[in-house]
């Protein structure tokens, strides 16, 4: 059984650089996982059964918009009900558009919380490509999933 589901979205590559990094993290800990691109997946489709964790990696485009290819899924969010789905949400931005700086991860969260899903992990942005200087961060997010996870 697949235990977490990692969806990205991605333009650079530099957020399924980051998808990848916490798939890492998650199997080190001992979870299966799934990744796919966001706009692949139909959010009506996600429950607590087939996933018990969902982590979602999307970029944020030009000044602040959600990305085009997941517009559809951020919308039928808001018909879905998450109780009892774990949840994070990671990104990676470009510190250059200052208070537009990865604020598709914060509608996602946002998004996700009113869905009824438990925020398993505080979220996390990261300056552009993820590098060794961001693992320790990564690392902290993921440990915090799967703690949310097993309790």
């Amino acid at each position: 059984m697949v235990e977490a589901t990692v969806l990205y979205a991605t333009i650079t590559g530099n957020n399924e650089a980051l998808a990848d990094r916490i798939i890492d993290q998650l199997h080190l800990a001992g979870l299966t996982t799934v990744k796919q691109a966001l706009e692949l997946v139909d959010p009506l489709t996600i429950t607590a059964v087939n996933t018990p964790l969902l982590v979602i990696v999307p970029y944020t485009f030009d000044q602040g918009s959600l990305p085009e290819e997941a517009l559809d899924f951020y919308d039928d969010l808001s018909q879905v009900d998450l109780g009892g789905v774990v949840f994070g949400v990671a990104g990676s931005g470009d510190d250059f558009y200052g208070q537009d700086f990865c604020t598709a991860v914060d509608a996602f969260t946002t998004r996700l919380l009113a869905a009824g899903g438990q925020q398993g992990a505080p979220s996390l942005k990261i300056n552009l490509n993820p590098t060794a200087s961001d693992q320790p961060a990564i690392e902290e997010f993921t440990r915090s999933l799967v703690q949310a996870l097993k309790n």
